[in-house]
């Protein structure tokens, strides 16, 4: 028998002892963007979710390509080539920050860069990519549009070719990073099927707007692009795939990352209202010794622990042997709903403050809000689990 656990003190944010699943390395690359996050970006986020903006974007996004977290689970160029799980816990850290900040990383490693470096020539990969992974060249990508979102396979963009050029004109709507971005990947129907395209964002008939008065992801950049008329070269074209399937498995390295980072705004609410119950005193007591508050508590813990138990494990099965789309799916679907009800329940111990930027509870549930619907509703999450489990496809 084991008795000498019995006497160690529990950590009350870690209370099944995850931390020791993790490899020194492991523990030292959460350690370091904890740090970063802590001392660069959370003094100020409250602030920056305020006002609409990342003060000084660029500043920042170099910053953290210096600490190679932009593109780090790729190989060469300037990447940092580092594990799925080491991506996953970086992730989680960020958006324990803030999704905005997780969403302008993910963007440009798992979206962006990665759809250079799975699908692009190896002039798009030297041009682009150790930039982008330096943080001096910032990327978006642009699938989404005003009436195509669940179903990009009907997408209005559309590339022609024009002697050895193409033509691309369309619309693509909530892109983030869009108009700090330079360099796009959009992708655009064609006489060949859907083919993703890269765009520098100063090519003639480029232009991308913010979109203003959102009342979530505040602290991310989100844009319109259009492309009216834009000319660019035959070697435009990203060479390595046709169709759906390039696109979709970026989102899916996306969506892996969005797993782990909604725990990190889980994580940050919880831990606000742990705090705040012990504090604040009714009826003579602190209202975490009432039996309703250590209700919440204990079923706000028990999501916490278990969807950063299936984030690991996804983790540990994409450096192994790579994901199926279902397994990316069980953990964009439960993670984002855990970590939303989670929040707001949060907000319930918090009470009237709750809903102060002076806590970081309101904020995370207001990004969460968006981290749901975003790279796959529940609704089609849920379908392609329905799918795996019956073999029929209940959306087409």
């Amino acid at each position: 028998m084991h008795t000498a656990h019995a006497g160690r003190p529990a950590d009350p944010l870690d209370l099944l002892e995850l931390d020791s699943l993790l490899g020194p390395d492991e523990r030292a690359v959460r350690d370091t963007v904890r740090t970063f996050c802590e001392r660069r970006v959370d003094p100020y986020i409250a602030e920056w979710f305020e006002q609409g903006g990342i003060e000084d974007i660029r500043g920042l996004t170099k910053e953290l390509g210096e600490l190679g977290l932009l593109g780090m689970h790729l190989e060469g160029y300037g990447c940092a080539g580092m594990s799925a799980v080491d991506y996953g816990l970086a992730c989680l850290e960020l958006e324990a920050t803030d999704s905005g900040l997780r969403s302008l990383v993910s963007v440009q490693g798992s979206l962006a860069m990665y759809a250079l470096h799975a699908f692009g020539s190896e002039e798009h990969k030297r041009e682009w990519l150790p930039r982008m992974a330096a943080g001096t060249a910032i990327g978006c990508f642009g699938l989404t549009e005003p009436d195509s979102g669940s179903d990009p396979g009907s997408m209005r963009t559309a590339a022609r070719r024009d002697g050895d050029d193409w033509i691309l004109d369309g619309r693509k709507m909530w892109i983030t990073n869009g108009s700090v971005a330079d360099v796009a990947v959009v992708w655009a129907k064609t006489d060949d099927g859907i083919r993703g395209f890269v765009v520098p964002t100063d090519t003639p008939g480029f232009s991308a707007s913010a979109i203003k008065h959102k009342m979530s992801l505040r602290a991310s950049v989100t844009s319109e692009l259009v492309l009216d008329r834009v000319r660019l070269p035959g070697s435009a074209v990203l060479p390595g795939v046709r169709g759906l399937r390039g696109p979709l498995s970026c989102l899916s390295e996306a969506r892996y990352g969005i797993a782990w980072g909604a725990m990190g705004a889980a994580r940050s609410a919880f831990r606000a209202a742990l705090a705040y119950a012990g504090d604040r005193v009714q009826f003579d007591r602190p209202i975490s010794s009432f039996q309703l508050t250590q209700a919440k508590l204990t079923d706000m813990s028990l999501e916490l622990n278990k969807g950063v138990l299936l984030a690991l494990h996804l983790g540990r099965t994409k450096d192994d042997r790579g994901l199926r789309p279902e397994q990316v799916s069980y953990g964009k679907l439960n993670n984002t709903r855990a970590a939303l009800e989670i929040c707001r329940t949060a907000r319930t111990i918090l009470g009237a403050n709750g809903i102060s930027l002076e806590y970081p509870v309101i904020r995370h549930a207001n990004n969460l809000e968006s981290i749901l619907t975003y790279e796959g509703t529940v609704e089609m999450h849920t379908l392609v689990i329905g799918q795996a489990l019956t073999g029929q496809a209940a959306f087409r």
